[in-house]
């Protein structure tokens, strides 16, 4: 087997994104990636026929288009004979999945260049009759007499039949509670404060609001939406006080045990974003300039039914440091993905307890103290947003940028997903 190659990020381009329920509407999924993908195209000023493969990720999909990617690519003119695509599932580490499939083709030599990224629309959730409706209209379809088709036609206008309506889940499906709950648990497990969230979720609206007052939330590419205009930044960012986020009442349980608010979660996104990755020698053949090299990423798996479901970063950035020989100190970035505030705050107390990493992540020793002052230094998931199947390619493309504005050399990516399951990724400050 020949050696891998080496994979560089060129470049990421994304939706500006938006709660749900807004100027996205009345779009489809894969309008959202395809403008994404155009933008990205444009920027890198490169031939659509230079993207060999795509690969997108998303959660909850729209059954017209299940295959996001490829509509995406159709849409947008790509030679459909020469452009395969794929879309993947992995809850909110979709994206992150995408672009790790992107690293293995072209590390491998299959592809020299490839999108890869995601997309969520969730003002448009997909609702359907219950199943005893669906099992009737399945059998009035399959009927073959005009007396059977009548008579399951019959049956369907019983008013049973239409409630309740069988709408997209809000639960782990093995553990039958939302992931809300499942935050509660390990803001309980770790000691994390209703008072250390808020301020969290202060520091993650301020970051944003003042990078992109700066200008420095260049991966946001404009779009241009029907009857509503051009939208050119994410709507999500809102400076508050600690007085007033702490005037909001617990969602998932009553105080003193409830601690989650609408201000310490995330808020429900629609948003596309993709990630350019190309070999090394690929990029540098089309002059272009790589802003940062892949060195490794890695998965994570716990078990759901126990209180560390959403501790998955913790494991995964422990076994990834490991396999490099590094530390938290050796890096410069790091883009962790904010599900809650207390999500991210008991995987940084996770990561600094001997105890948990010993015992239940079955390390040597403890990961360490994460440096606060280097995390999200551009805003989070929190306020910028967190459409579940596009969040790992703008986190990959924050990070990217962030080497390359601030001349660092580390980067180090970490999300959580829903299943037990933990990303995490090494990205180096790309230098000829």
């Amino acid at each position: 087997m020949s050696a891998l190659r080496r994979v560089v990020i060129v470049n990421g381009s994304r939706t500006p994104f938006l709660r749900s329920g807004t100027s996205y509407d009345n779009l489809m999924a894969y309008e959202l990636l395809r403008h994404s993908l155009l933008s990205l195209i444009r920027k890198c000023q490169i031939p659509k026929e230079t993207v060999q493969y795509m690969v997108a990720g998303t959660v909850v999909q729209e059954i017209k288009t299940y295959n996001v990617a490829r509509e995406a690519v159709l849409a947008s003119g790509f030679n459909p004979k020469a452009t395969p695509c794929h879309t993947v599932t992995q809850a909110c580490i979709s994206a992150n999945q995408a672009i790790s499939n992107a690293c293995m083709l072209i590390a491998k030599g299959e592809h020299d260049c490839v999108v890869a990224g995601g997309v969520e629309l969730l003002s448009d959730l997909q609702i359907r009759y219950p199943k005893k409706m669906r099992k009737l209209m399945v059998k009035a379809n399959f009927s073959k007499s005009t007396k059977e088709k009548l008579f399951a036609f019959i049956s369907m206008l019983r008013p049973s039949n239409f409630f309740p309506p069988d709408v997209a889940p809000t639960v782990e499906f093995t553990t039958g509670l939302n992931m809300g709950e499942h935050c509660e648990k390990l803001n309980s497990l770790f000691k994390v404060t209703r008072e250390e969230q808020d301020q969290f979720a202060l520091r993650s609206h301020t970051l944003a609001n003042k990078a992109l007052k700066d200008g420095l939330l260049t991966d946001i590419s404009p779009i241009t939406v029907p009857k509503v205009g051009l939208i050119s930044s994410d709507n999500g960012i809102k400076v508050s006080t600690v007085e007033k986020v702490s005037q909001l009442s617990p969602v998932y349980a009553k105080p003193p045990q409830g601690t989650i608010t609408a201000a310490n979660a995330t808020f429900l996104t629609d948003g596309a974003s993709c990630t350019l990755l190309m070999s090394e020698g690929k990029a540098l053949a089309m002059g272009l300039k790589p802003k940062a090299v892949v060195k490794d990423f890695i998965f994570a798996s716990l078990d759901p039914k126990e209180s560390g479901l959403l501790l998955g970063p913790a494991h995964a950035v422990a076994k990834i440091l490991k396999r490099n020989k590094l530390s938290l100190n050796d890096f410069d970035v790091f883009e962790f993905h904010e599900a809650f505030a207390g999500q991210l705050l008991a995987n940084i107390k996770a990561m600094d307890s001997e105890w948990y990493m010993k015992n239940e992540a079955k390390m040597d020793q403890k990961v360490g103290l994460l440096p606060i002052e280097k995390l999200n230094t551009w805003g989070g998931s929190l306020s910028l947003g967190h459409p579940f199947g596009a969040t790992g390619s703008r986190l990959v493309n924050m990070a990217s940028n962030r080497l390359e504005h601030c001349n660092q050399n580390l980067a180090l990516i970490a999300a959580c997903a829903a299943g037990g399951l933990g990303h995490a990724m090494i990205l180096e400050r790309y230098r000829k």
